[in-house]
């Protein structure tokens, strides 16, 4: 058996835009915030992708001296996944990750200003100790709310980074404008036109213009600015 810190190239996720036969191995994402389709270790990110390092040992040093972080954030851990929407700054570069038109995870360059804020989508609501709800963000944040009718799952809050101060939130309704995490539309912006809940085991659905997929593969983004998502091999 292959060590846990590894995964093969031949079974690594589709999302991951490597080539699959120069070599055996690759380092596999540490548990964190993120499915491994959703997410790469970030060492493979600034020595494979953005090319700031040629080996592991060269990232850990640019590592080690505090020249990298994840939403504002200092990393060390070669590991730690930098996964959809986060942002990435290397030095006095900043690049978000999102998912092109083909479904690959892409690190592109954001300004200084784009960088110091980020949409989470709310996967849930959590009753916790004291009756106060708890808001289950997309990248594993969980925060505290006052008025839990407020907040649906479904919408997104864009949050500053790294203080995490809610900054906008965005709500999931007609006319808003949603970008695809996956289906046959993945990487593309449509406004929502109904969104249909289904009263079965089914998942509920969200039309738009032309098309529908199920509300997974949805994220409310309101007028926040993406990167481009087309595809640049």
């Amino acid at each position: 058996m292959g060590s846990s810190n590894h995964l093969k190239r031949l079974a690594m996720p589709r999302s991951w835009p490597l080539p699959r036969k120069t070599s055996i191995w690759v380092t596999r994402a540490a548990p964190g915030a993120h499915a491994l389709e959703l997410c790469m270790p970030i060492n493979v990110v600034i020595r494979d992708i953005l090319g700031y390092a040629h080996s592991t040992r060269e990232v850990r040093h640019i590592l080690h001296n505090n020249l990298a972080s994840i939403d504002g954030r200092v990393c060390k851990d070669v590991r730690r996944g930098v996964g959809f929407m986060d942002v990435l700054t290397l030095g006095e570069d900043h690049y978000r990750c999102i998912l092109d038109r083909k479904g690959r995870l892409r690190y592109r360059p954001i300004s200084k200003k784009e960088a110091e804020t980020k949409v989470c989508r709310i996967n849930g609501k959590t009753t916790i100790k004291g009756g106060k709800t708890q808001l289950n963000l997309h990248d594993g944040r969980n925060m505290l709310v006052d008025d839990a009718t407020e907040y649906n799952t479904g919408d997104s809050l864009v949050i500053s980074l790294p203080s995490q101060e809610v900054k906008e939130h965005i709500r999931f309704a007609e006319g808003t404008r949603c970008y695809l995490t996956g289906g046959a539309h993945v990487g593309e912006f449509a406004d929502v036109k109904e969104y249909i809940v289904k009263r079965s085991s089914m998942p509920n659905e969200v039309q738009f213009g032309e098309f529908g997929t199920v509300v997974s593969n949805v994220f409310a983004v309101g007028d926040q600015k993406l990167p481009s998502t087309e595809v640049v091999e």
